[in-house]
């Protein structure tokens, strides 16, 4: 470990607690201490050297505080054609005043609802930074939709980020739904700022049973961001969850999404896209714990990497003995436009129970030339021909979002991706 980071990061954010949950703070504390920040011995940060990063990059190691927005700043920031309702942030603080009042959801500060089990999905001997975040947020977000609750519109955390006072951001959120509910959330990300910072976000989902929970995020933070996001969802019996999460820019970005399928006749379902130019890094790290009998998974991960830039793919799938009846695939596929782009993937199986369904793969290559010779024999240019090879990758992730003007929104920003730096 480094000496400024020991210093200056343990000194500065360990010593801010903010309020309420002191024994929960000190549980995150104190795991945060027993692991340390991971240096390149450490297995699960192998191909991510994002100590090292925050090291070069972050000066000041305080929490960075909220700053004024105004309505303005919120509408045009908001995708065209949304019909949900809006939940603001500054730096990782909830600004009541902007955001929706949503009429059958509660939405309070997290730090007030002290009787919360914060930590006990995203466990904080899991991951490092997830500890760190456990002792150090401030606020955070409560959001609970009733038993039998059917949430039509999606509700947007629309999050604004910027080196203010300090440049460590670190956002905390708690989402639970009642049983037989069903709810679309959708992080959007805005950077007001070309100074560095760094996100430390946790989500913990607490499902019901019967619920249905679907998680979209778009990534496109600043070229000097780097961003540390570990989402944990509970998933019980009947109850179906779907994350999208699409990565388009970030110094360094690592995702951890972990799924925990604790219900018979459940399903988790994880889509994502890295679409990588520049020196940009991310690194998706995600988790699928079976442990009762008649479940479903599926993942399907896909990066198109260019320039300098690096992508890592580690997927776990387990089994557990008791989980007989499972249906569990995983795939990665990466194409890589440059002799400089690099990808490392490692796709995992684990399997104790001998009456399952499981597969796993990856594959890494160019794009194919036969394909790429095909269309322009049919009198398409090369460039556009390029382009609608690799929007066919893209697109497979992409239709797994039901909310049209996010998809849309996802596949004009995938499309200006395409054209422009590719």
């Amino acid at each position: 470990m480094s000496t400024l980071i020991k210093q200056d990061l343990l000194g500065e954010l360990l010593a801010t607690t903010g309020t309420g949950f002191t024994t929960v703070r000190a549980a995150g504390k104190e795991a945060f201490q027993a692991q340390g920040f991971p240096t390149n011995k450490s297995e699960e940060y192998k191909f991510t050297a994002i100590t090292k990063k925050i090291e070069q990059s972050i000066q000041n190691f305080a929490p960075a505080a909220a700053f004024e927005l105004t309505a303005e700043q919120v509408k045009d920031n908001v995708f065209e054609g949304f019909e949900g309702d809006v939940l603001v942030f500054a730096n990782g603080h909830f600004q009541p005043a902007l955001s929706s009042k949503i009429n059958e959801v509660e939405v309070s500060i997290l730090t007030e609802k002290t009787d919360l089990a914060v930590g006990s999905i995203a466990k904080p001997e899991k991951d490092p930074f997830c500890a760190l975040n456990q002792n150090s947020f401030e606020g955070g977000i409560f959001i609970s939709v009733p038993k039998k609750a059917q949430v039509q519109k999606p509700i947007l955390f629309l999050n604004f980020y910027k080196a203010n006072a300090g440049q460590v951001i670190q956002p905390r959120v708690w989402i639970e739904a009642g049983d037989f509910a069903e709810v679309t959330f959708i992080n959007h990300s805005v950077n007001l700022s070309d100074s560095p910072y760094f996100v430390n976000k946790v989500v913990e989902v607490k499902g019901g049973l019967n619920s249905q929970i679907r998680f979209y995020k778009l990534q496109n933070e600043g070229k000097n961001a780097i961003e540390v996001s570990n989402i944990e969802t509970d998933i019980q019996k009947d109850g179906r969850f779907t994350s999208v999460n699409i990565s388009l820019s970030g110094e360094m970005v690592r995702n951890n999404l972990s799924l925990n399928i604790l219900g018979s006749n459940s399903e988790g379902n994880m889509y994502g896209l890295y679409l990588l130019n520049g020196k940009s890094h991310v690194d998706n790290h995600t988790n699928v714990d079976h442990t009762v009998p008649h479940c479903e998974s599926n993942e399907l991960y896909k990066g198109i990497l260019t320039d300098s830039s690096r992508g890592v793919f580690n997927g776990k799938i387990f089994v557990r003995q008791d989980a007989q009846k499972t249906n569990a695939f995983q795939q990665n596929n990466n194409i890589l436009l440059s002799e400089d782009a690099v990808v490392n993937t490692k796709p995992q199986l684990e399997i104790w129970a001998d009456d399952v369904k499981c597969s796993h793969g990856c594959t890494t290559g160019q794009l194919d030339e036969e394909a790429l010779f095909y269309l322009q024999a049919r009198g398409i240019g090369k460039l556009q021909a390029k382009g609608l090879l690799l929007y066919a990758v893209a697109g497979e992730v992409l239709e797994h979002i039901t909310d049209e003007s996010f998809r849309e929104y996802c596949i004009a920003k995938v499309q200006e991706r395409l054209g422009s730096n590719f």
